[in-house]
């Protein structure tokens, strides 16, 4: 199962971020600003986020690679290297058009987007694009008695989001992608918003990137000195998968799997009964 997990992470979502510091950043042109009803806004928060300050375009549409990958590099010190630029193609999976998508098509259920979100309903039971303040409950009330989550505590809130869908989506898809998915999303949250070396982020910071799909910076949140590569967001991801310590895959489809359009054709790579292997 480790194996299996340090490959899917290798292929698919591995993330990390160049050396700008935060004062090259014109944040006067970068101000939050609110979506308009007509803009286009998705299931992720930090894509949000950047819609939200005018790192991608403001009315969330119209998106290509390219566009995301400098957004990402830009708003949150993330290098565009190959394995950030193979999600960011998948992206394009959500839509019909030939080289843009927009964030309300990151929605397409089991492309990037999955069920036991940190954030958002399953597309089982309702709205899975917007922020849902009981499913952010888990994250937001996990690591009592400390002003900080870390990679203890992340592992134990993905434990405990599965638990806790389980019983209100029995039919839940979790494979070992949307297992993988989860972690990478964890780290994502610990390194951008917190410290990738330590793996601890402060609660308020976080708590106002998910329910606000802000940065914090009027908090004092700025982007890390330390440039989070695939090296030290690799060790994230290893501790939080490590902190898990139990997890099968469950519901209709246990099979890593991806929709390969909007229409809804669906390619599912089997595994072999009695092995982690594909």
């Amino acid at each position: 199962m480790k194996n299996l997990l340090i490959s899917l992470i290798a292929l698919t979502v591995s993330i990390g971020v160049r050396g700008t510091s935060s004062g090259s950043i014109d944040w006067s042109a970068h101000q939050w600003q609110a979506p308009l009803p007509t803009d286009s806004r998705g299931p992720c928060p930090g894509l949000n986020t950047l819609a939200n300050h005018g790192f991608l375009p403001r009315n969330g549409s119209n998106i290509t690679i390219a566009i995301a990958l400098d957004a990402i590099h830009e708003g949150f010190n993330i290098k565009p290297f190959t394995l950030m630029r193979t999600i960011a193609k998948v992206g394009l999976l959500t839509t019909d058009n030939t080289d843009n998508f927009a964030l309300e098509e990151l929605a397409l259920h089991g492309t990037l987007e999955h069920d036991a979100s940190l954030s958002r309903n399953d597309l089982a039971i309702g709205d899975n694009i917007h922020f849902n303040a009981t499913v952010f409950a888990t994250l937001n009330n996990s690591n009592p008695g400390v002003d900080y989550y870390n990679t203890t505590s992340a592992a134990q809130v993905l434990q405990q989001r599965l638990v806790e869908d389980s019983l209100i989506n029995p039919n839940l898809t979790n494979t070992i992608k949307e297992f993988t998915v989860r972690i990478v999303e964890s780290a994502f949250y610990l390194s951008v918003i917190g410290n990738v070396t330590t793996g601890v982020a402060p609660k308020n910071f976080i708590q106002i990137f998910f329910s606000q799909e802000r940065l914090p910076l009027e908090e004092g949140w700025h982007r890390s000195d330390v440039p989070i590569d695939d090296d030290n967001f690799s060790n994230l991801t290893g501790t939080i998968g490590d902190a898990i310590t139990e997890w099968a895959p469950s519901g209709p489809i246990v099979c890593p799997w991806i929709r390969l359009q909007p229409e809804g054709d669906v390619s599912i790579v089997p595994v072999v009964e009695g092995t982690d292997d594909p």
